[in-house]
């Protein structure tokens, strides 16, 4: 059985995820629209700040933090 997951956006909007769902679909749900370029991983350009750590949400799925809960923001680039 997958574990619940509270994640905090940066505009304080919570909501609960399972270990494995897709940071794409879950963002979308409350609103948010993570950029994207490649989705393979290369560009960068869906980076996101998972409990302080960068993550490319396009290779990596929502996985449980220490506390149950991830605290997220899109990380900034000036490229894109």
């Amino acid at each position: 059985m997958k574990s619940k997951i509270k994640i905090i956006w940066q505009n304080n909007i919570e909501i609960c995820a399972y270990e494995g769902d897709d940071w794409f679909s879950i963002a979308k749900k409350v609103g948010i629209d993570i950029p994207t370029g490649c989705l393979t991983g290369s560009c960068g350009a869906c980076e996101i700040d998972v409990n302080g750590e960068t993550v490319r949400a396009c290779i990596n799925n929502i996985k449980n933090g220490e506390k149950g809960e991830l605290k997220v923001s899109l990380t900034t680039d000036p490229f894109w």
